[in-house]
């Protein structure tokens, strides 16, 4: 892809990973002064459970919450702290090396994986849904999608010469994509939960 046509991407890759990493972290550090005070006090209600379905408090309390061995939010507190810098950087005009980005494309891609597993999970196992954790689903997938399409249009990451076309045709589309990704989720929460989304009709 020409400098011309590149330059908007990494534009909105700077914006992105700057807006997104410091939401992401505000979502992260509060889940974790959440999930701080649920353990002093088991009894506690975290502010973000709403009802039967958008619940922090029956998510929280599960393994999956713990993936590691410790708090997920603890990921999140370090990644978008890393992610917010990243993206200042790139808001100055400055232009990181091929190792580095293709360090944050390895970062983003752990993030986008594990967040879709902790997806699955809350639909299909655990049956609730985090608000702040939504927060944080809601910025990763763009913080993945934008930095993938800045590494393979700018060369970062190597692009077979017969794909290159497809590439540079789904770069000039990439809000379309990143949409039908959001619809598709809401689509999946509506299903999954509609019985109770009904009631509230």
């Amino acid at each position: 892809m020409s400098a011309a046509r590149q330059a908007p991407l990494t534009r909105a890759l700077a914006w992105v990973l700057t807006a997104g990493g410091a939401i992401g972290l505000v979502a992260a550090f509060v889940l974790t002064v959440e999930k701080i005070a649920l353990l002093k006090d088991p009894g506690y209600r975290p502010s973000c459970s709403i009802n039967p379905i958008l619940s922090c408090g029956s998510v929280m309390k599960t393994p999956q919450a713990e993936a590691f061995g410790f708090p997920n939010p603890l990921i999140g507190v370090a990644g978008f702290a890393v992610v917010a810098a990243i993206g200042v950087v790139l808001l100055t005009g400055a232009r990181l090396p091929r190792w580095f980005m293709l360090g944050l494309q390895v970062g983003a891609t752990f993030g986008v994986v594990f967040v879709h597993w902790l997806i699955f999970q809350s639909l299909y196992r655990i049956g609730a849904l985090c608000p702040y954790c939504m927060v944080v689903w809601a910025v990763t997938i763009p913080v993945f999608w934008y930095t993938t399409l800045a590494n393979l249009t700018s060369g970062d990451l190597p692009v077979p010469r017969p794909w290159r076309r497809a590439v540079e045709g789904v770069a000039r589309f990439h809000s379309a994509v990143l949409v039908a990704w959001y619809l598709l989720i809401i689509v999946l929460i509506g299903e999954e939960f509609w019985s109770y989304w009904r009631t509230l009709l």
